[in-house]
């Protein structure tokens, strides 16, 4: 093992990202893993929802179109993939993956799903107090729709261990999609803290794909980034001591830098000292960024000390409804005509006896996000109203739309392009559990 490094690829941000960079990583980047990082705090909430309808469903709905590109070339290659794209029934996933090998010719290719994440039952059996807000999970009755622990790294090392060429997981720790294969290849001990909290840092830095490269940092005269409509995912060369070098393809877009790690190192982590997974406890406090070239940058440092024990579960629950109407006027006169078009919706919900307090009018242009009075001698002169609320019944969220529809010929002059939805709302409430009330286990499915 000694002097042996590792390169893990970063395939996706998010459950609808782009697939192409993740192939161009496959075909030119020299990976020994990539993973697929699609779980968002809601997202499993919907795939259960969905696995509700049809029971073999219940998984990430980019999972085929990714696999079917990926798994050729990851074969070809010797990459390993790893996702939580198994979202609310990762079994599924790994049987629907297994066909799709089949299909392509991949003989005695291995899809591993690591169950143990979903606790549903053990939420709904017991109660526990929220987190994040008032009450105990019991308060939510029977709204609830999900319950997930954020399990760590080791259903994954586990299924690495027994060969996987694909491992398929739902709830995990976001970091622990990259953390797994550098536990797995260089056999970390799962109480080295200080290396845990590099490797988690690693997976922190490249979970959310693109931004690390410059999306979502991207901002015109101020930080400018080269060529986005190409932008390139990013790899991290790693060693046995955890030290990481990040990078990204030279034919592709985007640009990494100190800025950019530096960003990323502390976007959604709440307490650079205390990082909380459920293999460790991340202290960034001590991280050193230091650019090695163009686009290459080495970021060490990080520590850790022994994990909680207890993990985090999310419980997505059903919260009403969200109904909304939009409608756009230009010309002259444009956002006095959307004022009024607000003032009369404002008036006819009123009417119908719905609560206002509850919803927000706005001017998009004006005061939809920033809502600071700002002096402006030259008005838009086009804004576009939005109307929205939450309401106890579908009908009622309907009506929203429904009034800002009726604008068209009982409103101001020159409104056009109405759209309107109506939609359940599913919120989520966190508790914690002791860690030994969620096991992870392991099933392969072989082509």
């Amino acid at each position: 093992m000694i002097g042996r490094r590792i390169r893990i690829g970063s395939g996706a941000g998010f459950s609808g990202d782009r697939i192409e960079p993740a192939i161009e990583l496959l075909e030119h980047g020299q990976l020994d893993y990539l993973a697929f990082e699609c779980l968002a705090e809601r997202t499993i909430g919907l795939a259960q929802a969905a696995r509700q309808i049809d029971p073999a469903g219940g998984f990430d709905p980019l999972l085929d179109a990714r696999m079917r590109a990926a798994m050729p070339i990851a074969r070809q290659n010797g990459v390993g993939i790893i996702s939580n794209m198994g979202a609310a029934n990762p079994l599924a996933a790994a049987r629907t993956t297994t066909q799709i090998a089949r299909e392509l010719g991949l003989t005695g290719y291995r899809t591993a799903a690591v169950l143990g994440d979903d606790v549903l039952d053990l939420i709904m059996a017991q109660d526990f107090p929220l987190i994040d807000r008032d009450g105990t999970s019991r308060d939510l009755g029977n709204a609830v729709v999900s319950a997930n622990a954020y399990l760590g790294v080791d259903g994954i090392v586990t299924a690495l261990g027994m060969g996987a060429d694909a491992v398929l997981t739902g709830r995990v720790c976001d970091p622990a999609l990259f953390l797994a294969p550098l536990v797995h290849a260089f056999g970390w001990s799962m109480d080295d803290w200080d290396k845990l909290g590099q490797g988690t840092m690693i997976g922190h830095l490249l979970e959310c794909a693109g931004q690390l490269c410059g999306g979502y940092f991207a901002d015109p005269g101020v930080k400018d980034i080269p060529d986005l409509a190409r932008l390139g995912f990013p790899f991290a060369d790693v060693d046995e001591n955890g030290r990481a070098t990040f990078g990204k393809l030279e034919r592709s877009g985007g640009a990494l830098t100190e800025a950019t790690c530096k960003e990323q190192l502390l976007y959604e982590i709440l307490d650079p000292a205390a990082y909380l997974q459920a293999d460790v406890v991340a202290d960034f406090t001590g991280v050193r960024i230091a650019a090695q070239g163009r686009d290459r940058v080495e970021v060490i440092g990080a520590t850790g000390t022994p994990r909680p024990d207890t993990l985090k579960v999310s419980i997505c629950y059903e919260d009403g409804f969200i109904g909304e109407g939009q409608i756009s006027y230009a010309g002259p006169g444009a956002v006095e005509r959307g004022r009024l078009a607000l003032d009369i919706v404002r008036e006819r919900l009123r009417i119908r006896g719905m609560d206002v307090g509850a919803m927000q009018f706005d001017l998009i242009g004006i005061d939809a996000v920033d809502r600071r009075a700002v002096a402006d001698t030259s008005p838009p002169r086009e804004v576009r109203v939005r109307v929205a609320g939450r309401a106890d019944t579908l009908h009622h969220a309907e009506s929203i739309g429904a009034e800002v529809d009726a604008l068209y010929t009982n409103g101001p002059m020159g409104g056009g392009g109405v759209s309107r939805t109506a939609r359940k709302v599913l919120a989520v409430a966190s508790t914690l559990i002791d860690r030994d009330l969620a096991q992870p286990r392991v099933e392969i499915e072989v082509a």
